[in-house]
């Protein structure tokens, strides 16, 4: 496994980094989660910087997705379950009760772990989320935020004769590059991604993983894997989460050649997990 991460931290090592001076897009401050009365997440305080790729890593159960799932408050979908803390996206904080949730969601986008295209056209699919927000108002508008979502999602060339066609009937792959282009059609600030590529085969995460490198260039992207490898290849720093405790954050390459935390060194060499 280290020679994977070594070749996958290689192969990263020319990928544009993000200055430690770049804004800061997002903030966490003592945020916590609790179902009942258990506490998941205990006290996160985290920095998200624009435009960056944020990894987060971690054995299953240790926080990463619920907290990722704090960041646009999709964990208000969960009875019994309570944030606290303070979670701020340039500077205004997401939990404050005046704060409009479904523009708080096109803001900062999300995409599952299991591709979920809607049951309509491939059109549809995308088009959906601009006429909700009224980001368009005639069809030449919509046919113009249809193409150009799928073709950051490089997606346009294998679907521009068949838009008419279910998304479900497209492959697994393509399925999670249409849920990419549709959160992308809403032109967000930041894209959540949970676990994207682990219903994929290799040649359709390799694809997704290019997207996410070049996407990068245009939003803030923070991604959660359970695949090391993945992390070292596509982000610029990385974040590891063990029993719902934020370990440790620092730049993708000194997170898997120099660890401050034992646990995190523990977790990267393979002694649990």
């Amino acid at each position: 496994m280290e020679n994977n991460l070594q070749r996958s931290l290689a192969a990263a090592e020319g990928t544009v980094g993000v200055s430690a001076a770049a804004k800061i897009k997002m903030t966490a401050r003592d945020a916590r989660v609790f179902y009942g009365e258990k506490e998941a997440l205990h006290g996160v305080n985290l920095d998200i910087r624009e435009n960056e790729v944020l990894a987060f890593i971690g054995p299953s159960g240790c926080g990463k997705s619920t907290f990722l799932r704090c960041l646009n408050r999709m964990n208000d979908t969960i009875d019994g379950c309570r944030v606290t803390g303070k979670i701020e996206l340039d500077g205004e904080d997401i939990y404050d009760r005046s704060l409009d949730v479904v523009l708080l969601r096109a803001r900062v986008g999300m995409v599952f772990q299991k591709p979920n295209p809607f049951p309509k056209s491939i059109y549809d699919n995308i088009a959906y989320g601009p006429k909700l927000h009224g980001l368009a108002s005639t069809r030449a508008e919509l046919d113009e935020v249809v193409e150009r979502s799928l073709i950051r999602a490089g997606l346009w060339d294998e679907v521009k004769d068949r838009l008419d066609q279910p998304g479900t009937g497209l492959s697994g792959g393509q399925q999670q590059r249409l849920c990419i282009a549709r959160a992308v059609a809403v032109s967000p600030e930041v894209i959540l991604m949970d676990e994207p590529c682990s219903a994929l085969d290799p040649i359709a995460t390799a694809k997704v993983e290019q997207l996410i490198t070049e996407l990068a260039e245009n939003f803030t992207i923070v991604i959660v894997t359970h695949n090391m490898q993945q992390a070292a290849r596509v982000s610029n720093r990385t974040a590891f989460f063990h029993l719902g405790d934020l370990v440790e954050v620092d730049d993708t390459t000194h997170i898997f050649t120099s660890p401050k935390d034992k646990r995190t060194e523990d977790y990267i060499t393979g002694r649990f997990g």
